[in-house]
């Protein structure tokens, strides 16, 4: 049974709570080299998890170790930089959410990709729920029709973490949520480029056309970046979104995630907090999934299956990667165009 080294570049918050357990726990993975530029906090990774093989500099530890794949978790304004550089390795990357923070980096690591004959796999943790793969396959069957609008909500319990303030239930982790990845407006942070990257995700997996065009506006937290999120989106085809993002749920409550599809045909309708999945069409035929109460969570597989298939695809197994690098470059376009139309006050090319 063929076991892979993987390489993890940028070893903080969620690469030492989420990654690294998870690759450890994989049995096809030998070992696991770790990149991480300060050596006080890289020794004490190592020494946590047991591992031997540690590199303050990126390119060192794709030089010298056989690693087959990479994990990028390193700050978002940083991840073109190191994916791009283990693309050109020839490994597979696993890229943290966003996968870069403008489209002309985004369409570089999908161009390194394809010259390397290599993937990339984004973490989007719903898209490898079975409720994504049925609203997929609905869609893909044409229930609703040519695509003519999406209405696309997400909210979040992360108040304190855009504020640039200490992420309460993070207290007791290794490390805890930077504010300069999270909460500084010049760094990628802020609610869209955070979360609503995810449900952008999750969009992209069920939809398959190109983002065209954004306006938006926003509501801004204590830290100058974006707490609330609302815009207006043109697809490629001519059809229309309107997106909402809001970090202020009470963290008593979980993610809330609704994404409604209107086509030609009939509409579908996904909403995960309550575990809806439904199609419902013009000429009378509906499909109403039977789903558990959890079946839209945001859980240990959520989590893991990212990891799961990243080391599948390294050892030359064929598995699905519903979330690959087209989704992750289209939902960098809505975001980057967001963001330039927030500061504009106009609408902004997305292509």
């Amino acid at each position: 049974m063929q076991k892979v080294e993987i390489g993890v570049i940028g070893a903080g918050w969620w690469a030492c709570l989420s990654h690294i357990p998870n690759l450890l726990k994989n049995p096809h993975v030998a070992s696991v080299a770790v990149n991480r530029p300060d050596e006080e906090n890289l020794a004490k990774v190592l020494a946590h998890f047991g591992i031997e093989h540690g590199y303050t500099e990126t390119a060192r530890m794709l030089d010298e170790r056989p690693v087959k794949g990479a994990v990028v978790a390193s700050p978002h304004v940083l991840h073109a930089e190191h994916a791009v550089a283990a693309l050109e390795k020839g490994l597979h990357v696993l890229v943290e959410k966003p996968m870069a923070t403008c489209r002309a980096d985004a369409l570089r690591m999908t161009d390194a990709a394809r010259a390397n004959d290599v993937q990339i796999i984004m973490p989007y943790g719903w898209n490898y729920r079975p409720m994504a793969d049925t609203a997929h396959r609905l869609l893909k069957d044409g229930w609703v029709g040519e695509v003519r609008h999406v209405s696309l909500i997400m909210a979040s319990a992360l108040a304190d973490l855009f504020a640039g303030q200490p992420m309460v239930e993070t207290a007791d982790h290794l490390f805890r949520p930077p504010p300069s990845t999270w909460a500084d407006p010049e760094r990628a942070g802020g609610y869209g480029w955070g979360q609503l990257t995810h449900a952008l995700g999750l969009l992209f997996r069920l939809v398959d056309l190109d983002p065209a065009g954004v306006y938006a506006r926003f509501g801004r937290s204590e830290a100058g970046v974006d707490y609330f999120d609302a815009g207006i989106v043109e697809f490629a085809n001519g059809a229309t979104m309107t997106m909402s993002g809001a970090a202020t749920v009470p963290k008593t409550r979980s993610f809330q995630v609704d994404v409604r599809i209107f086509g030609s045909e009939g509409m579908l309708l996904v909403d995960l907090e309550r575990a809806r999945v439904e199609c419902v069409r013009h000429d009378g035929k509906e499909h109403i999934e039977d789903l558990a109460l959890d079946a839209g969570s945001y859980d240990d597989y959520s989590i893991a299956e990212p990891i799961n298939r990243l080391v599948d695809i390294c050892r030359g197994e064929t598995v699905e990667n519903p979330a690959d690098g087209i989704i992750g470059r289209r939902a960098v376009e809505v975001l980057d165009a967001m963001y330039r139309s927030a500061d504009s006050g106009r609408m902004e090319n997305a292509a």
